[in-house]
């Protein structure tokens, strides 16, 4: 049975996505801890972060240093910072976000009742700083698509 990001991935559940490639997804969170929260995702249904690959791992981290310093540009943080967790999806997935001070680093802190519109606003700013800092090829066209 599908995970619930390989159903995003097909276009069966919406997405906000910000960066496609033939490896990896990565998706605004529908329940952020703050602003502009991103998930790497692979496109691989790998359980969790000790089963993946030492390549892919590699890959997915590289995509999120790009992610967190366009967030860091976007939002003015001192920090972005990477969390990995994966309890509430059997899908490796990596947390990348802006950050200001670890005491604000933890679960306890999301919120699941973000308006869709401020989402989408976070999420077009995630593209744009994304495109500005030299990777658009990965920027999808259709932000609703995970297309490579």
């Amino acid at each position: 049975m599908p995970t619930l990001f390989t159903r995003i991935i097909d276009g069966e559940i919406p997405g906000r996505f910000v960066w496609s490639d033939d490896r990896a997804v990565v998706l605004l969170t529908i329940a952020p801890i703050t602003d502009g929260h991103a998930l790497v995702v692979p496109r691989a249904e790998i359980e969790q972060l000790t089963d993946a690959p030492d390549d892919l791992l590699a890959h997915l981290t590289t995509v999120a240093k790009a992610v967190g310093r366009a967030q860091q540009a976007a939002w003015d943080a001192p920090r972005a910072a990477l969390l990995v967790a994966g309890f509430e999806v059997p899908h490796l997935h990596l947390h990348v976000l802006p950050a200001w001070d670890e005491s604000s680093l933890t679960f306890a802190n999301a919120r699941p009742d973000v308006p869709a519109d401020e989402l989408d606003a976070a999420a077009q700013r995630l593209r744009d700083a994304l495109r500005a800092a030299g990777h658009g090829a990965h920027v999808p066209a259709d932000p609703t698509v995970a297309a490579p």
